[in-house]
Protein backbone atom coordinates (compact mmCIF):
# COMPACT_ATOMS: atom_id res chain seq x y z
CA UNK A 1 0.00 0.00 0.00
CA UNK A 2 1.23 3.43 -1.13
CA UNK A 3 1.22 6.08 0.81
CA UNK A 4 -0.29 9.77 -0.49
CA UNK A 5 1.19 12.56 0.51
CA UNK A 6 -1.21 13.26 2.89
CA UNK A 7 -0.46 10.33 4.63
CA UNK A 8 -4.05 8.97 4.25
CA UNK A 9 -3.24 5.11 4.23
CA UNK A 10 -1.13 5.44 7.50
CA UNK A 11 -4.77 7.15 8.44
CA UNK A 12 -7.03 4.53 7.62
CA UNK A 13 -4.59 1.66 8.93
CA UNK A 14 -5.51 3.77 12.44
CA UNK A 15 -8.97 3.93 12.05
CA UNK A 16 -9.00 0.03 11.38
CA UNK A 17 -6.47 -0.18 14.59
CA UNK A 18 -8.96 2.06 16.79
CA UNK A 19 -12.15 0.19 15.37
CA UNK A 20 -10.40 -3.29 16.30
CA UNK A 21 -9.62 -1.96 19.82
CA UNK A 22 -13.10 -0.80 20.25
CA UNK A 23 -14.38 -3.80 18.96
CA UNK A 24 -11.98 -5.89 21.23
CA UNK A 25 -13.34 -3.56 24.58
CA UNK A 26 -16.98 -3.34 23.94
CA UNK A 27 -16.69 -7.39 24.37
CA UNK A 28 -14.52 -7.36 27.34
CA UNK A 29 -16.99 -4.38 28.47
CA UNK A 30 -18.59 -6.90 31.30
CA UNK A 31 -17.06 -7.93 34.62
CA UNK A 32 -17.70 -11.92 34.22
CA UNK A 33 -15.85 -11.90 30.60
CA UNK A 34 -12.86 -10.32 31.90
CA UNK A 35 -13.16 -12.83 34.99
CA UNK A 36 -13.54 -15.85 32.30
CA UNK A 37 -10.81 -14.21 30.35
CA UNK A 38 -8.36 -13.95 33.61
CA UNK A 39 -8.88 -17.25 34.57
CA UNK A 40 -8.11 -18.89 30.78
CA UNK A 41 -5.14 -16.74 30.63
CA UNK A 42 -2.05 -18.91 31.64
CA UNK A 43 -4.01 -22.33 30.64
CA UNK A 44 -7.00 -23.81 29.08
CA UNK A 45 -10.19 -25.02 31.35
CA UNK A 46 -13.44 -26.71 31.02
CA UNK A 47 -16.63 -25.06 31.86
CA UNK A 48 -16.88 -26.92 34.63
CA UNK A 49 -13.07 -26.06 36.20
CA UNK A 50 -14.25 -22.39 35.41
CA UNK A 51 -17.80 -22.70 37.41
CA UNK A 52 -15.44 -23.52 40.69
CA UNK A 53 -13.38 -20.40 40.07
CA UNK A 54 -15.92 -18.13 38.98
CA UNK A 55 -19.02 -17.53 40.94
CA UNK A 56 -21.82 -17.90 38.65
CA UNK A 57 -24.77 -20.22 37.33
CA UNK A 58 -24.02 -22.42 34.64
CA UNK A 59 -26.31 -21.05 32.11
CA UNK A 60 -24.93 -17.55 32.09
CA UNK A 61 -21.33 -18.79 32.24
CA UNK A 62 -22.22 -20.17 28.32
CA UNK A 63 -23.69 -17.28 27.46
CA UNK A 64 -21.20 -15.05 28.34
CA UNK A 65 -18.44 -18.05 26.78
CA UNK A 66 -20.66 -17.91 23.83
CA UNK A 67 -20.58 -14.15 23.26
CA UNK A 68 -16.24 -14.71 23.88
CA UNK A 69 -15.96 -17.82 21.50
CA UNK A 70 -18.24 -15.81 18.38
CA UNK A 71 -16.07 -12.75 18.53
CA UNK A 72 -12.90 -14.57 18.25
CA UNK A 73 -11.74 -14.22 21.58
CA UNK A 74 -11.85 -17.80 22.95
CA UNK A 75 -11.21 -20.75 20.85
CA UNK A 76 -13.11 -24.28 22.16
CA UNK A 77 -12.78 -28.12 21.80
CA UNK A 78 -14.83 -30.80 22.79
CA UNK A 79 -12.88 -33.78 25.18
CA UNK A 80 -15.58 -36.58 25.10
CA UNK A 81 -17.65 -34.82 27.20
CA UNK A 82 -16.55 -32.08 27.60
CA UNK A 83 -16.01 -28.59 26.22
CA UNK A 84 -12.43 -27.10 27.05
CA UNK A 85 -12.21 -22.96 26.23
CA UNK A 86 -8.82 -21.24 25.63
CA UNK A 87 -7.92 -17.56 24.78
CA UNK A 88 -7.27 -17.69 21.07
CA UNK A 89 -6.88 -13.90 20.37
CA UNK A 90 -3.63 -12.50 21.24
CA UNK A 91 -4.55 -8.60 21.43
CA UNK A 92 -7.50 -10.49 24.28
CA UNK A 93 -3.76 -12.22 26.21
CA UNK A 94 -1.89 -8.55 26.54
CA UNK A 95 -4.90 -6.86 27.81
CA UNK A 96 -4.82 -9.10 30.36
CA UNK A 97 -2.14 -9.25 31.55
CA UNK A 98 -2.39 -5.76 31.53
CA UNK A 99 -4.87 -5.38 33.39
Amino acid sequence: MQESPNGSSDQGQNVRVFELAAELFGVLATPMRLRILSALCDKEKSVSQLLSEIETTQPNLSQHLNVLYRTGVLAKRKEGTQVIYRVQSEQAVSLCRTV
